[in-house]
């Protein structure tokens, strides 16, 4: 009886261990992509189109997915992910090429390994130019009990976990285009999210990628550089693009979606600006509104006088 109690216990402890979001994985959504096996167990990678890779990260809280995106003379890595496993070697995995970063923005968690690259075109904003220098305090964050499903890598520590500076070696800007070779990426300005967030458009095979503009979890916009005028003129021009598009690839959770999630999302979000949605409480100065398949986490509205 007490082995039993005993058993019983350990179970119960161990369960309770288990983040709730770390519950949800693997996300069937993940079943119809074609995976490519990589050596390194932190990242996850998948061809979602031809020549486009997404390189998940399911083991931490924030679900973070880069895209390496081949053209026949470079590649270009769109975001490096959290920096707690060597993302450089697993792209070397997946290419030869030559490798060009651009980030969706620069939240740490998008560009946490591009201190191992050579090339990295940022956008030309004060906030880049700040978060290019590093940071301890949002990396550390990420290391919770909560925030981790499984085991990190061998070796990692997480107590000396930091996002590593890394040099800007040029400046990019709305409507700039990057030949990949057989294949140009078009940069277009979304700000909002943050003042340097960008969306990749490939117009020839119809594919956005959208970074934190969009992708199917709750979008966070409550940040003091969040800016929601900017976002919702992002996301207007955004929608304007669905006719064109085959896929949309966002930087969280799940790698691809349908074009028509575009126009939702704007009617979503004019819905919460327009005040036809009530917010539910969250953290502290915090709420969300939720907008059919839509979250937002937004500052909480303050009382009027």
């Amino acid at each position: 009886m007490v082995l039993m109690l005993a058993l019983a216990c350990a179970r119960l402890f161990s369960q309770t261990q288990v983040p709730e979001w770390c519950r949800a994985l693997p996300r069937p959504e993940y079943r119809t992509l074609q995976r490519v096996p990589v050596s390194d167990a932190w990242f996850e990678v998948y061809e979602v189109a031809r020549g486009v890779f997404a390189v998940y990260e399911p083991h931490q809280f924030e679900e973070t997915i880069s895209y390496l995106i081949l053209g026949k003379k470079q590649a270009l890595l769109f975001d490096t992910g959290m920096g707690i496993s060597d993302l450089k070697k697993v792209v070397t995995e997946l290419t030869h090429l030559p490798i060009l970063v651009l980030n969706s923005h620069t939240h740490n968690d998008h560009v946490g390994s591009n201190w191992q690259f050579e090339r990295i075109y940022g956008m030309d904003t004060d906030f880049t130019r700040q978060n290019a220098r590093g940071s301890r305090e949002d990396a550390q964050a990420e290391m919770g009990a909560d925030e981790i499903c499984g085991n990190l890598p061998t070796g990692f520590d997480p107590k000396s976990y930091a996002t590593r500076p890394w040099k800007i070696t040029s400046n990019t800007h709305d409507g700039d285009r990057i030949d990949l070779g057989g294949r140009q990426l078009e940069v277009l300005a979304t700000p909002g999210h943050t003042p340097d967030a960008i969306s990749l458009l490939d117009r020839a095979n119809g594919l956005l990628f959208t970074g934190d503009t969009y992708y199917p979890a709750p979008i966070w916009l409550y940040r003091p550089e969040t800016d929601l005028d900017a976002y919702a003129a992002s996301i207007h021009r955004l929608a304007a693009l669905a006719p064109e598009l085959k896929l949309v690839l966002g930087a969280h959770n799940i790698p691809v979606a349908s074009p028509s999630v575009l126009p939702r999302l704007e009617a979503a979000f004019e819905a919460v600006r327009t005040g036809k949605v009530k917010p539910r409480p969250a953290d502290p100065g915090q709420v969300v509104y939720q907008v059919d398949e839509f979250s937002f986490r937004m500052r909480a509205p303050q009382p009027k006088p």
